[in-house]
């Protein structure tokens, strides 16, 4: 298992935006699947968005599709997590994973190997 690093979370009022990026220590993201996911306090940890390792296609919660986007960036060193129209319910802390997820269960976690250990997304007024 390797360790992924994610930065950019914070807090930001109801209708703003934040820009979450993930690093895998300089390499490229290399495995079949990258995704983000969220848990909230008290609440299990979801899906939010996964990529193919190509790029060439994108999967979203249905909560998040239309406000969120994700993306291999940098020679696919970088994934990024754009994340506009927050809104309260978004409040959680967002993981970063690299996995051989296929299409149906790229949506889910245990289909990812290596995980990073987090960062805070707080939306509040």
């Amino acid at each position: 298992q390797e360790q992924l690093v994610e930065s950019g979370g914070g807090a930001v009022q109801p209708g703003g935006s934040l820009r979450l990026s993930c690093s895998a220590s300089g390499r490229a993201f290399r495995m079949s699947a990258s995704g983000w996911f969220r848990q909230a306090p008290g609440k299990e940890r979801e899906f939010v968005a996964a990529i193919r390792w190509n790029g060439g296609s994108t999967y979203y919660a249905d909560s998040v599709k239309g406000r969120f986007r994700i993306a291999l960036e940098n020679a696919k060193t970088t994934l990024s997590l754009q994340m506009n129209s927050l809104e309260p319910e978004d409040t959680a802390v967002y993981y970063c994973a690299e996995g051989s997820a296929i299409t149906s269960t790229i949506r889910r976690a245990e289909s990812y190997a290596n995980w990073g250990r987090g960062t805070q997304v707080t939306v509040s007024s």
